[in-house]
């Protein structure tokens, strides 16, 4: 869905190393979600200090939908804003698709709390609540495009070099997020989902094995909650 906006995708496309690096680009994204989350508000500074250095480095020019040249940095709000609301819509249909359980407050509450996560990024006007997200959403369709270059980089994540076995958990995956896209996006990107009857009660029952395999124990979320039983926000045991 991100690479959907060509500012977002070229920024990718010049200075990103997801294809000689899946998985180091993919725990550095892991790291600012986590942090985000779990941290305290130092860590969380910390964090975004982090990620604003490293987005002053990000600049360039893309071909918008229209054909014109525009300069970029990856600090522009407007690019900013169409990755936040592309995570946040994603994560969001995935739970509602195949969570087993309801989102404590609701969508808009997600919303609205995931929405102060990238404040310290400097995006200080993002939706908060499921009507302003899909309002906006819809507000950015004509900024997007499917240029060859965003069909490698869909076709990149749906064949990465992963080992033999690891693939057919990960084909299920693929195949439960395309089906939790938009259908227009589906049509954009040339994917076709599967039926809804098929892959999600699949998906469901290899979440569940999944966090079966990990267990119940997070010391991320464990130190979380320990400090909000120690401001108050908590009762303690």
């Amino acid at each position: 869905m991100q690479a959907l906006h060509p500012g977002s995708l070229t920024g990718v496309a010049n200075h990103s190393r997801y294809e000689q690096d899946a998985l180091g680009r993919l725990a550095g994204t892991i790291r600012w979600l986590t942090v985000t989350t779990f941290g305290s508000h130092t860590a969380v500074a910390n964090e975004s200090g982090r990620v604003n250095r490293m987005h002053t480095r990000v600049t360039g020019q893309y071909q918008t939908a229209q054909g014109e040249q525009r300069p970029y940095k990856a600090a522009d709000p407007d690019l900013l804003l169409w990755v936040h609301i592309a995570f946040m819509d994603s994560f969001l249909r995935c739970h509602q698709m195949y969570a087993w359980r309801e989102i404590p407050g609701g969508a808009d509450s997600y919303i609205a709390l995931w929405s102060k996560s990238v404040e310290p990024l400097g995006l200080s006007s993002a939706p908060m609540n499921e009507l302003e997200l899909l309002a906006e959403i819809e507000r950015q369709n004509p900024l997007l495009i499917a240029t060859e270059k965003t069909l490698e980089v869909v076709k990149f994540i749906r064949y990465p070099p992963l080992p033999r076995l690891a693939r057919p958990t990960y084909r299920l995956l693929f195949e439960a997020a395309v089906l939790s896209l938009p259908i227009e996006f589906r049509t954009m990107l040339g994917l076709r989902a599967k039926p809804r009857w098929l892959i999600q009660p699949l998906t469901r029952g290899v979440l569940r094995f999944i966090r079966l395999a990990i267990g119940p124990e997070s010391p991320i979320e464990d130190g979380a909650i320990d400090r909000l039983k120690r401001i108050g926000v908590l009762p303690k045991d």
